[in-house]
């Protein structure tokens, strides 16, 4: 099976300095690095990006010697403009490496440990002003939100008494400030207004159970497993082992697992998931690896089934998984479902019939490892006079018929559309209409037990009347944590 390239046709521009590099005749003695987190960067990214290959800053025998390596890397004032000129494409090609500059912090989000007060939201810009509305998508369960009188499908506008705009909402919602207070508003004949309703929320170290919801639903005589998982964290595994197994011992037949605000996590949960659902392919492929020129050379040479992720039987901890062994899932999405959600999309979809409902997903078909300052780029041997990290992209994954490069998502079966009251159609969720999470009165979900039961409901019909109002998606909460929409897996040395 071959894997194509993710690369453009066309040569991609070089990164300029941003200083001139000085000439030969204008060095005065041996150079010396200013700043050793640029050392860093330069090797960590000459050694396992993605697209090595195609920067020329990163090639190999770019630099003919030590002062002229040097020289370059002092051109950067600071070690994020180096980082980002040395990437691939940004924006268009990478869209996903990240470079921190607090390592602890990253670590805690792996974990699903953040500075938060559990309040999961989305961000639209109001009409053609720079005017923001907010509203919330969920409360993560025991996190400071869930003790306040705020719930899904609620709206805000105003934090601390200032409007939220563009230019503003990251410092009032995402800045150092450990608490605030939102102004509530309310939506009545597509008029945004201000409510009397405040509510004060306080950001701790929170650490979010990405089990939302685990629920059976009684469906004519079907018993129909609900399950909303909300980010793929290793610690959380035997959890949600346990989950499956108690929807197994319930005796479920048909499963809707829901994505919807998923942004990813670790790789391994996600292979672990996809044997939960089945179990009937042990040992088969799910997704296949493809590294930059120099990893995947040797790992194909040396060990190719380092570059393959098959069905395990195992969790990590050599926990034996529980398995509902069905032929049939539906999973609901969002343009806030990537990473490793889309690996369950993608590498299931050649063994089961997996019934997508929603909209687009994000389309993230790439994994990204961490790197530390140290020669052999761990953890343990991290440089200690600073605790900067990056996450660069490293491979980009396959499912077994070699499905990849979904730059604009995986489309959905079936799409779930709102109308405005002038009656333009619009894809994804209905903001005015979100409905309860684990109900019929979910749109999403309703549509979902609508196919499960071959008969379209009125609460469904009577749903999808419900008109809203229209709006530009700018951001969502899950975008402001340290791993973003990432997928992660652990650095596989050569």
């Amino acid at each position: 099976m071959s894997l194509t390239s993710c690369s453009k046709e066309d040569t991609p521009p070089t990164p300029e300095p941003e200083q001139e590099i000085p000439t030969e005749e204008e060095k005065e003695g041996p150079v010396v690095l200013k700043n050793e987190v640029n050392d860093f960067i330069w090797l960590g990214l000459n050694e396992v990006y993605l697209w090595q290959n195609e920067v020329p800053y990163l090639a190999d025998n770019k630099f003919s010697n030590t002062d002229d390596y040097y020289a370059f890397l002092n051109t950067y004032d600071s070690p994020e403009n180096l980082f980002e000129s040395l990437l691939y494409q940004r924006g268009e090609v990478d869209r996903f490496s990240f470079l921190v500059n607090d390592y602890i912090a990253l670590e805690n989000s792996f974990q699903g440990t953040t500075l938060s007060n559990g309040l999961d939201f989305g961000l639209v810009r109001i009409g053609n002003t720079n005017d923001v509305l907010g509203y919330v998508r969920y409360v993560a369960n025991g996190s400071d939100s869930s003790t306040k009188d705020i719930k899904r499908g609620e709206f805000f506008m105003t934090v601390d008494s200032q409007q939220l705009t563009v230019s503003n909402y990251y410092d009032l919602l995402f800045g150092n400030n450990s608490s605030y207070t939102l102004g509530m508003a309310t939506i009545s004949n597509s008029q945004i207004e201000l409510t009397n309703k405040n509510v004060t929320l306080t950001k701790t170290n929170f650490t979010e159970n990405p089990i939302h919801i685990n629920k059976v639903i009684e469906l004519n005589g079907t018993k129909v497993g609900y399950l909303m998982y909300n980010s793929f964290i290793a610690n959380f595994d035997s959890e949600l082992n346990n989950s499956i197994a108690e929807l197994k011992s319930q005796g479920i037949t048909e499963l809707v697992l829901d994505l919807r605000y998923n942004p990813g996590g670790r790789v391994s949960s996600a292979l672990a998931l996809c044997s939960m659902i089945t179990g009937q392919f042990e040992n088969d492929i799910i997704i296949t690896e493809q590294w930059n020129p120099k990893y995947q050379t040797y790992f194909e040479q040396v060990d190719p089934d380092f570059l393959i992720n098959r069905f395990p039987n195992a969790l990590t901890d050599g926990s034996p998984i529980t398995s509902l062994n069905l032929n049939k899932v539906y999973v609901l999405t969002t343009g806030g479902s990537a990473s490793a959600s889309e690996l369950i999309l993608n590498g299931l979809d050649p063994y089961i019939d997996v019934v997508q409902i929603g909209a687009n997903t994000a389309g993230k078909y790439t994994a990204s490892i961490t790197l530390y300052d140290a020669p052999d780029f761990s953890r343990g041997n991290a440089n200690p006079n600073h605790t900067y990290a990056m996450q660069p992209l490293v491979y980009k994954s396959s499912n077994i018929n070699g499905v990849s490069d979904y730059d604009n998502g995986l489309a959905p079966d079936h799409i779930i559309t709102y109308q405005t009251n002038s009656g333009v159609s619009y894809e994804g969720e209905n903001i005015q209409n979100l409905g309860v999470l684990g109900e019929d009165t979910d749109p999403f979900l309703a549509k979902a037990l609508s196919l499960i039961s071959g008969t379209t409901t009125k609460s469904y019909e009577k749903l999808k009347a419900i008109k809203g109002i229209q709006v530009e998606h700018i951001a969502e909460s899950n975008d402001f944590k340290p791993l973003g929409k990432g997928m992660y897996t652990t650095l596989k040395t050569k």
